[in-house]
């Protein structure tokens, strides 16, 4: 990524998007400090020094965060309604995240408040998987919490046949895993950021200042659920979560 960045700098870039969360980012603001940036990015851009402040960012760089690792109790939440006899749910983490500590730490104050037993569970790339969800198997997880990272996302395939082939139900960040047969889903919605990241890359071509555009937030969070896939499982969706859906896939 910091080569990639570089080559875009050389080339004279007018402006840069970047996509795939907070390491390409973080590699473009590290390349440049005068071309503008729009990123679009999981956590909070204040915390990793993108910018001064979601108000006002200053600097060269300003874009979309869709606060997922705030998202993650909720999502421990949602789980434990889609498996309410759960003893003990994984967590699936990405350890050179650069929201790793962030996300883990809202997931276990938020086990901790309900009761509710974790067992973490750490990769680096698609080379760990397959051990990680035989430790899982092994531990007889009820459920399993599938942390938001853009990793994760590029392995969603993968992700979610492993989850299915060990009968384990998971909650996923976003609607591209339950497409790829997952469980359920809850998130802000990608597409969405990627559109306003494209108005603003329009506004800078057009001669707005990054620092004087704010970093949007999501204001909408869908819920979906695959019915089917839940079904594979052997398991029952709660009609209380099939009403709150915002997008049932049976």
């Amino acid at each position: 990524l910091p080569a990639l960045a570089r080559d875009l700098v050389n080339h004279q870039a007018v402006v840069i998007v970047t996509t795939g969360g907070e390491p390409s980012a973080l590699a473009a603001k590290a390349a440049t400090s005068k071309i503008p940036i729009v990123f679009v990015i999981d956590g909070d851009p204040v915390i990793i020094g993108l910018v001064e402040s979601l108000n006002n960012p200053g600097g060269n760089a300003t874009g979309l965060s869709l606060i997922s690792p705030a998202l993650e109790a909720k999502r421990l939440g949602l789980l434990r309604e889609l498996v309410s006899k759960s003893t003990l749910i994984g967590v699936l983490a990405n350890e050179d995240y650069p929201d790793t500590d962030r996300q883990l730490a809202v997931v276990e104050t938020a086990a901790e408040a309900l009761g509710q037993k974790i067992s973490i569970q750490n990769i680096r790339s698609e080379r760990d998987l397959d051990r990680v969800f035989t430790t899982l198997s092994q531990l007889k997880v009820d459920a399993l919490l599938v942390a938001a990272d853009p990793l994760f996302t590029e392995l969603n395939d993968q992700i979610v046949a492993l989850a299915n082939r060990y009968k384990i139900p998971a909650i996923y960040a976003s609607r591209e895993f339950i497409v790829a047969g997952g469980v359920m889903s809850y998130g802000a919605s990608e597409a969405d950021a990627y559109r306003a990241a494209g108005v603003y890359a329009g506004k800078i071509l057009k001669g707005a200042k990054p620092a004087a555009l704010p970093v949007q937030l999501p204001t909408k969070f869908d819920l979906v659920i695959n019915l089917k896939a839940a079904k594979s499982l052997g398991l029952t969706v709660p009609p209380s979560l099939i009403a709150r859906a915002d997008e049932v896939i049976e």
